[in-house]
């Protein structure tokens, strides 16, 4: 008797999660104080000998957005960089175009203009993106001596 699988069935049955991948993304990620991409994050893995694939660390991240528990800002090429958020209050930094340094800003003001300007139009649960960039002390400081030296 010739047995016969059921293509169907196999293609039905539930994916097979690992739990564990997710655990050592989230751990690697919340030892981090800085912002890092997935591919970043996906590379520190690696280096670390934790195999995992790189739509785990994004699903992982996704995840946590989803769940308000991240700070993502976007580099100068648009991509999204993601830092534990060590509260659950929302934040905006000011982030250095030169180094990526960050540093979190006093965003009560932001918060209550993005909450009036959707009141004022009719709109609830407003959802804003604010993206401050300049060059901090300390690279200021390497470009004007660069500068200088030029002259």
């Amino acid at each position: 008797m010739a047995h016969r699988s059921d293509p169907a069935a196999s293609r039905t049955a539930p994916a097979r999660r690992r739990p564990h991948r997710r655990a050592e993304v989230l751990r690697v990620f919340t030892d981090r104080t800085d912002f890092v991409s997935a591919q970043r994050l996906h590379a520190l893995l690696s280096a670390a000998g934790i195999r995992v694939a790189l739509t785990t660390v994004y699903r992982t991240l996704w995840d946590l957005e989803a769940r308000g528990r991240v700070d993502i800002v976007r580099d100068e090429t648009g991509e999204r960089l993601y830092r534990a958020r060590p509260d659950g209050d929302h934040r905006h930094y000011l982030i250095c175009r030169s180094c990526g340094h960050t540093s979190p800003v006093d965003s009560d003001l932001v918060e209550e203009w993005a909450d009036r300007v959707g009141l004022d139009a009719g709109f609830s649960a407003v959802r804003h993106t604010v993206e401050l960039t300049g060059v901090c002390d300390g690279c200021g400081t390497d470009a004007r001596e660069s500068e200088q030296g030029q002259a």
